[in-house]
């Protein structure tokens, strides 16, 4: 096999500025790819591995830039490269999956025209034959109705069918290298493993080389042949996956397998008792009724009469594929998303539009919501300390009390000291930990963390797991946890609920679920959990 990518002694570097010098971002990397090969490309977020990945794409952030090395694409020095020459390289011959298809999808652009693009620009196609080459690639990625399909516009897809459309626009094009960058993070077990599969098909079918860059190693065991570990812009280990995982040299990769989920067997559950918080029957639907354009709209019956309880310190988890209702039902619970049926007692009080005065003020305060993307639910223009402390305003304390109960709590999540950044300035490991913060500074008797680690590196995720256990326990509170990933769920859940479609299929015990799931959509979560098994 030849060499198709050689990256030699590469060293990026970024510009300095008033109160910083210029520094090394990157430093002497090297590593190939072979033609038809997939390369693993590992590390925590910061580690340099999408920045390694740009640069070969000549897509580097302004401040950035090669200052040493060489990047051989077929021979070609691609540092060297002119923007006309690296235009044509596009696409064409090095195609990029990225992370969130929804920002590298254009909104105001139909499938249909973002996939024909390119075809029409390297391959000079017409505009009919460019789009039957777009549905057959459709077709192959199992989307439905794909015809359809090239007069929608993004929003009007699910997160895995979105990847699943960015890879089919990527491959259109038949590139001999694709780089595909942490590209199921936010996708559901099921989803990732759909794409992935997808992925691997359609690049062997066409000889076509990977460049997977993850941090999750249950998916280097799977799909790749060699891996690369990074480690704070620097190459700590290369090998055949196999021996990277199995026997690994250095002592950063072995933390990174350290860090893979595993199920707390010494957890015991909290005493029974009565629940905090209950849904007797709950439904949500969505549709059916408005003005103008929603009209029309059909009924989606997204949580169909679900019933379940969360006790005092008991972590209830709730697992299910994207769409399967579990982010509405957690919301529902809150009375964030109105409720058509069923109700929601809190305390043993029933909870509705009508419920005012003490009880409604009792509920709000003692309620908590952890989202999803810490990012975008901290206020930017405040400081970590104030968006921590704001939630005690309302137990009327002053200014110095609340100060000193933010920096108490910011201490116990371990953010000692960053009480004055703002949020732009921490990582999303550290966001996510103001985001608990913020959840916990009141005592809350209930709190719904809804993906609070999807979008985490593995060594972060196990460190704000386990963050999160200690404040449960420490703090006492009830807690429904929304997760795809089982393997979180394994390291924090008391019980486990099952949702599909909006209805629950299965609940009971962490250990009962997770060691032997009864219900044939549970053992398809489980199985296409991603582990450290290697192929034989």
């Amino acid at each position: 096999m030849s060499k198709l990518l050689e990256v030699r002694d590469l060293t990026i570097t970024a510009a300095g500025g008033l109160r910083r010098p210029a520094h090394e971002i990157i430093r002497d990397i090297s590593f190939d790819i072979e033609a038809g090969e997939i390369v693993a490309v590992v590390g925590e977020s910061g580690s340099g591995k999408t920045m390694s990945a740009r640069a070969a794409m000549g897509l580097l952030p302004r401040g950035l830039r090669v200052t040493g090395g060489d990047i051989l694409f077929r021979g070609r020095d691609l540092t060297r490269a002119g923007s006309d020459e690296m235009r044509r390289l596009r696409g064409a011959e090095i195609g990029m999956v990225f992370q969130e298809p929804m920002v590298s999808l254009n909104p105001a652009m139909s499938i249909g025209a973002q996939l024909t693009e390119a075809l029409r620009l390297h391959r000079r196609l017409g505009v009919a034959e460019a789009e039957d080459l777009a549905i057959r690639m459709l077709e192959r990625v199992q989307i439905r109705d794909p015809r359809g399909c090239l007069s929608a516009f993004p929003h009007q897809f699910s997160g895995g069918m979105r990847q699943r459309i960015m890879l089919a626009s990527v491959m259109l094009l038949k590139p001999k290298l694709l780089i595909a960058d942490e590209p199921t993070t936010a996708l559901d077990n099921l989803a990732q493993r759909e794409v992935l599969q997808l992925m691997v098909e359609l690049t062997r079918d066409m000889g076509t080389a990977v460049m997977l860059i993850t941090h999750n190693l249950g998916l280097v065991a799977q799909y790749a042949a060699r891996a690369v570990v990074m480690e704070r812009g620097r190459l700590v280990e290369t090998g055949t996956a196999r021996d990277v995982l199995t026997a690994p040299r250095e002592a950063y990769t072995r933390k990174l397998i350290d860090a893979l989920p595993r199920r707390d067997t010494e957890r015991t559950p909290p005493p029974p008792g009565a629940p905090i918080i209950a849904a007797r029957g709950l439904e949500v639907t969505f549709g059916g009724h408005g003005r103008g354009l929603s009209a029309n709209a059909p009924k989606v019956h997204a949580v169909k009469g679900v019933s379940l309880e969360v006790r005092p310190g008991e972590v209830v988890a709730l697992v299910g594929g994207s769409g399967s209702g579990k982010t509405t039902l957690g919301r529902a619970m809150l009375g964030l998303v109105p409720h058509s049926g069923g109700e929601v007692r809190f305390r043993d009080r029933p909870l509705g539009p009508g419920t005012k005065g003490k009880a409604a003020r009792d509920f709000r305060l003692n309620c908590q919501l952890v989202f999803q993307d810490p990012f975008s639910s901290l206020d930017p223009r405040q400081t970590v300390r104030s968006i921590v402390a704001e939630p005690l305003r309302h137990d009327g304390l002053g200014r110095a009390a609340r100060v000193t109960k933010a920096e108490e709590i910011l201490d116990e999540v371990g953010l000692a000291g960053l009480g004055d950044r703002y949020p732009h300035a921490l990582s999303g490991g550290q966001r996510q930990r103001v985001a608990i913060a913020r959840a916990v500074v009141r005592n809350p008797a209930f709190i719904v963390a809804d993906e609070p680690v999807s979008a985490l590196d593995m060594t972060v995720q196990q460190q704000v797991l386990q963050l999160f256990r200690r404040l449960q326990l420490s703090h006492g509170f009830g807690c429904l946890f929304i997760s795809h990933d089982l393997g979180a769920v394994a390291q924090v859940a008391d019980r486990i609920i099952v949702m599909q479609s909006g209805e629950i299929v299965e609940e009971g015990l962490a250990a009962q679920v997770l060691e032997a799931p009864a219900h044939p959509y549970t053992q398809a979560l489980s199985s296409a959990a991603p582990g450290l098994a290697l192929p034989a």
